[in-house]
C-alpha cells in the first residue's frame, strides 16, 4: 500500500465531518531547518491582591508577542499562551537560540527594558514568580501528531501536512511506537 493511500482507521471520514477551523484527520508538523528552539516562559501570581505587581508582568508578555509578530526576521515562529489558576504560560517556537538571545538582550525592543523594570520594582517583593525553560531540539528528534485539531503547536508555527505525507517521524520509531491499524482511503 502506498504511503499516500494510508489513512488510520479511526480517522476515515474525519475530513468531511470536521467543523469549520478544524483540520479533520491526522496531521504532522513539517519542520524547517535542522532544529527548533522551544521556549516556555511564564509567571505565577503569588499574591492575588497585589495587582499592581502582577498586572504589568502579565501585560508585558502580550506586548512582547505583538512586537515579535510585527518582526518576522526576529526568529519567533509561533507562540501560544495559556492561563491556569495563578499561572500564565506561553510556549514559543524559535528558529534559533541566537535569535532568541538577540531579542532578549536588545535594549531597543520591549523585553530588555521590561526585564529591567521587573528587577527594579517587583522581583524583591516576591508578589510574582517568573520562570522560563529553553530547549534546543534537533528536527529528527521531534515527533508531532495532531488529530482533528485546528492549527496548533509546531504545526501552527511551521506548517501542517497530512500524516500520510510525513508518516510519523523517526522519533516515534526510536520510542518503539507502532502505527495503528490502517485501511485504504
Amino acid at each position: 500500500m502506498s504511503e499516500a493511500a494510508r489513512v488510520p482507521r479511526p480517522y476515515v471520514g474525519a475530513a468531511q465531518n470536521a467543523p469549520t477551523g478544524v483540520d479533520g484527520g491526522q496531521f504532522c508538523a513539517e519542520l524547517e531547518g535542522k532544529e527548533i528552539v522551544v521556549f516556555i516562559i511564564g509567571m505565577r501570581i503569588n499574591r492575588l491582591r497585589r495587582v499592581s505587581s502582577w498586572w504589568p508582568v502579565a501585560r508585558s508578555m502580550r506586548r512582547m508577542l505583538e512586537e515579535l509578530q510585527g518582526r518576522p526576521d526576529a526568529g519567533l515562529l509561533g507562540a501560544r499562551s495559556f492561563w491556569s489558576g495563578r499561572m500564565l504560560l506561553t510556549i514559543q517556537y524559535w528558529r534559533s537560540l541566537e535569535q532568541l538571545g538577540a531579542y532578549a538582550r536588545d535594549g531597543k525592543l520591549a523585553h530588555a527594558p521590561m526585564w529591567g523594570a521587573f528587577n527594579r520594582r517587583t522581583a524583591a517583593t516576591a508578589d510574582v514568580g517568573i520562570f522560563h525553560e529553553t530547549y534546543t531540539v534537533r528536527a529528527d528528534q521531534i515527533e508531532t501528531l495532531y488529530g482533528n485539531m485546528p492549527p496548533f503547536g509546531l504545526a501552527a508555527a511551521q506548517r501542517a501536512v497530512p500524516r500520510s505525507v510525513r508518516a510519523r517521524s523517526h522519533a516515534g520509531e526510536r520510542l518503539g511506537q507502532n502505527d495503528p491499524e490502517y485501511v485504504r482511503s
